[in-house]
């Protein structure tokens, strides 16, 4: 079945002049519906805002849903007999940083900043409620999941989807004469499994297409900036550690650039995220073998990957001068929890012992 959608600067309308069944969580008129209109209002998340300009959209004709939105950016893919519309509201840009290094901005801040990924799917099939709210769920927790398994950075998982949306749409059956009874319609026999299946994997292939399109891409630094570590930060610990050498901004340039330098390095990038990711792990008792270890000091994982860090960096020295540096773990590293303390103790030997080779 074609539908038809309307697209002013205000609002995008996705009309059936035949009804869709729906099942959303709008603004206006959440639950299940039978309507002709599903509009989507650049508003406020208010009510009477967004019913009022709704009305103004479908001339005060035609049954219909709304949903306030900051943006009205989207983009639509279709398989067959599934559409799905994705609309997008951003805040955050991934600016340039230092040489080959980016990391992700908002001009509003962290605090204040919001990643909203929301849906409209259209199944061009005859599906009873019950199946309707079945999918629904489906959609909801395939959102969820596939979010998670992005592993993004924590302070960008924090702002992710407070405020999306959500309709479902299916054709619904006329039972003659213009009649429109949800509790005596016919609906399609459909093999919900393999629904399912399709639904999910469309879900998933679109959420990754929201972030391509948004631009949006993480990378080392913003896995820093998720754990409260600042480039400064690193800069001054190191800066501690120095005895008998005058502290100058042209060493504090050096020691910078060092930094920037080791964090393109694909090695170094991939042993602190092993770092950090292992930190999560252990912080949140997701490893029964560990959590239920009676004595910690038989773990010294942490240690190696410090150890292979300042290595890879600046060789020997390095890593003999790891073992003096995180013993001390000036500055933020004495702050940092147990594995995060090595890994960027291992970063900042590696980055001493590297400028003072030269």
């Amino acid at each position: 079945m074609e539908f038809n959608i309307i697209e002013k600067d205000y609002g995008i309308c996705i009309n059936n002049p035949n009804h869709f069944l729906a099942f959303s969580d709008f603004t206006v008129s959440d639950g299940i519906d039978i309507v002709q209109n599903v509009n989507i209002i650049k508003s406020k998340n208010e009510f009477e805002a967004t019913a009022k300009r709704a009305e103004v959209f479908n001339n005060m004709e035609g049954s219909y849903i709304a949903q306030a939105t900051e943006s009205l950016n989207y983009f639509k893919n279709t398989y067959d007999d599934l559409s799905i519309f994705t609309f997008m509201a951003n805040d955050v840009i991934v600016d340039d940083f230092a040489d080959k290094l980016q990391v992700a901005n908002s001009h509003k801040g962290f605090t204040d900043a919001r990643i909203n990924l929301s849906h409209v799917i259209y199944i061009d099939k005859a599906i009873s409620p019950k199946d309707l709210l079945k999918i629904f769920k489906l959609v909801a927790s395939t959102k969820a999941k596939t979010l998670a398994n992005m592993g993004l950075p924590l302070h960008i998982q924090y702002i992710l989807n407070d405020n999306d949306f959500l309709a479902v749409l299916s054709n619904v059956s006329d039972n003659g004469g213009g009649s429109l009874d949800i509790n005596n319609a016919k609906w399609d026999d459909i093999d919900f499994e393999d629904l399912k299946i399709r639904i999910s994997d469309a879900i998933e292939i679109s959420m990754e297409d929201a972030f391509k399109n948004l631009k949006l891409s993480f990378g080392i630094l913003d896995y820093l900036v998720s754990e409260g570590i600042q480039i400064g930060d690193l800069v001054d610990a190191g800066m501690e550690l120095l005895h008998d050498v005058e502290i100058t901004p042209v060493l504090k340039d050096k020691m910078t650039a060092q930094i920037f330098k080791s964090l393109i390095d694909i090695n170094v990038i991939a042993l602190l995220m092993a770092g950090i990711r292992l930190e999560q792990d252990l912080n949140h008792n997701r490893l029964r073998e560990v959590a239920t270890c009676d004595d910690s000091t038989y773990l010294y994982g942490d240690e190696v990957l410090g150890f292979a860090i300042s290595n890879q960096i600046a060789g020997t020295k390095a890593a003999f001068n790891f073992k003096r540096y995180n013993e001390i773990k000036p500055g933020i590293i004495g702050g940092l929890p147990p594995v995060l303390d090595n890994i960027f103790a291992g970063l900042i030997a590696g980055c001493i012992s590297k400028i003072f080779e030269e």
